[in-house]
């Protein structure tokens, strides 16, 4: 087995950070913040593949990729519906996945890539860079390189998964994976899964920790900590920036699970008791059920609360008053 080991050293920021989130990590666990709640752990697992994606400049809207993965009719490019298929497939598999492994790897690659790229599922042949927008931040290694430079990435993780903090070693691979760029499209859809897939390993609840959000929000941050590290020779900048985005979206769940145990009213309750997830309805069928005969009073105590906590959306969020408006409990 090789002896390659990535460079990089721990700092205290690191330990703190690492403290921080243990303890974050533990509240939602005990408190089973997003086993009790599927619709969060749906919301939180379609912001991922949203936020993902929109790195990658695909156009699709967070309702629209949310539409394409309840099976609904989007109209958009044919190219960026697909990549949502895709992704959603690929995430779908992540308590199978064993991020050690090269069959493995190139498996989830080709579904991640399916119909969308020629090579799917295989290492590239041609010269790669690392961009940010029109910005190249750096130059990969030659093709020729990328399948031994896999080789001692894959074989380090096996090595040294359970010994390496999860923290540490996720954020590390994802770094040495980016600066390999071992695909011709979706290096960066990858190494941010395979970042998922090793935290996922160490606590079951990343899968539905919408990590790929605050990598979003922070995308020039995120470019930038990849660009010093490449200029360091190691990977401790980028660490660091990771750490802190999971602490700081760890921070987000919380925050949305005691939100949404505080807020929820009894007239919240009743309405979402009556509706099944992903289920259209108008208003009067809801106003039915509901047992209600004001409209004002739906809109005032039930649907306006349930809407601004994000537990029920509109089919037609920009026209909220269409006959053709519907209501779906997420």
């Amino acid at each position: 087995m090789t002896n390659y080991a990535p460079p990089y050293s721990i700092s205290e920021r690191m330990l703190e950070q690492i403290s921080s989130i243990s303890e974050k990590v533990g509240k939602i666990t005990s408190h089973k913040e997003l086993e009790s709640k599927p619709h969060l752990r749906r919301n939180n697992r379609i912001r991922s593949i949203h936020s993902s994606l929109k790195i990658e400049a695909n156009s699709l809207s967070l309702n629209e990729v949310r539409d394409v993965i309840n099976g609904h009719l989007v109209i958009g490019d044919k190219k960026d519906i697909q990549e949502v298929k895709n992704a959603y497939a690929a995430y779908e598999k992540i308590p199978e996945i064993d991020p050690t492994s090269e069959s493995m790897l190139k498996k989830i690659h080709g579904i991640m890539t399916h119909l969308t790229m020629e090579e799917s599922g295989e290492y590239r042949k041609g010269e790669e860079g690392v961009f940010s927008g029109d910005r190249c931040i750096f130059v990969a290694p030659p093709p020729h390189m990328v399948k031994g430079l896999m080789k001692d990435l894959l074989a380090w993780a096996k090595k040294n998964e359970g010994k390496i903090h999860p923290l540490i070693l996720s954020a590390v691979f994802h770094y040495e994976f980016v600066f390999i760029h071992p695909f011709a499209d979706g290096n960066g859809r990858m190494a941010r899964l395979w970042h998922t897939v090793f935290l996922y390993r160490w606590r079951d609840i990343f899968e539905y920790i919408p990590l790929e959000s605050r990598i979003e929000q922070f995308q020039n941050q995120y470019y930038d900590a990849i660009a010093a590290c490449n200029r360091n020779g190691n990977s401790d900048v980028f660490i660091e920036f990771m750490l802190d985005a999971i602490d700081r979206v760890l921070d987000e769940v919380i925050s949305q699970a005691n939100r949404e145990n505080a807020e929820t009213s009894e007239y919240i309750k009743k309405i979402l008791k009556l509706m099944e997830f992903d289920v259209p309805y108008t208003s009067n069928e809801i106003l039915e059920r509901l047992g209600l005969k004001s409209k004002e009073t739906l809109r005032r105590n039930y649907l306006n609360p349930a809407i601004e906590l994000g537990l029920i959306r509109m089919t037609i969020p920009d026209k909220p008053n269409s006959r053709n408006q519907r209501y779906v409990k997420q």
